[in-house]
């Protein structure tokens, strides 16, 4: 029986690169991912702060808008 080595040592050198291509590959995706959480944290801390900012104004437009019915005018 004859082994074929330079086919064996083909192959592993075909799954080794492979190895070498998927681990690139989780390594870019995982600081993907990193980006990713950071910008949506980020975001939200936005949005919390656009929310309060609605309220505060819609607050003082409620004031602005019962003011004149308190004193009589409407």
């Amino acid at each position: 029986m004859i082994v074929d080595l330079f086919g064996l040592d083909a192959e592993r050198i075909r799954l080794e690169n492979k190895v070498e291509s998927l681990v690139a590959a989780y390594e870019q995706l995982r600081d993907e991912n990193q980006v990713l959480k950071f910008t949506l944290d980020e975001w939200m801390r936005e949005r919390v702060q656009l929310s309060d900012k609605s309220e505060m104004a819609k607050s003082r437009v409620e004031a602005i808008i019962s003011r004149p019915k308190s004193i009589g005018y409407e």
